[in-house]
């Protein structure tokens, strides 16, 4: 049995991450005669399994939900969603360093190659209708 002094410092975190994780219902250590916390191999595991989902990008509220049944698995929707956010954040970190890498490898200033431009000028939103069917001029187009 460890202190949670102990599964901190096993884990490299503070003392009020196990406490706040507690208090979030992702942990429940056990205690002995005086009250105080005792963690066992069962709460090293949950701990090795929050940090695991952390790394993986979801929040603490979203694990309450993936481990409250004790098994991920019976929530394949909240696993479904959070892939396809990954993937999307994988996409645009790829993108991201596709550009960085064109720019340390191109002999234009950045301003002038015609891959940035290209780049950037995707990333300029289309103009948007306003309600009464005129452009915003937000969008660089005043109303006639």
């Amino acid at each position: 049995m460890l202190t949670i002094g102990d599964l901190a410092h096993r884990f490299g975190l503070a003392t009020h991450v196990l406490r706040h994780w507690e208090t979030m219902g992702l942990l429940a250590p056990g205690r002995d005669g005086a009250g105080k916390r005792r963690y066992g191999q069962a709460d090293l595991m949950r701990v090795a399994l929050i940090l695991m989902g952390k790394e993986a990008g979801f929040g603490l509220r979203q694990l309450r939900t993936l481990l409250g049944t004790g098994n991920p698995m019976d929530h394949p929707e909240h696993l479904r969603r959070h892939m396809a956010e990954l993937d999307e954040r994988i996409a645009k970190a790829t993108a991201a360093r596709q550009l960085i890498a064109h720019a340390l490898s191109c002999p234009m200033p950045f301003d002038d190659c015609p891959h940035a431009r290209e780049q950037i000028a995707a990333r300029i939103p289309p103009p948007i209708p306003s309600t009464t069917g005129a452009l915003d001029p937000r969008a660089g187009l005043v109303e006639p």
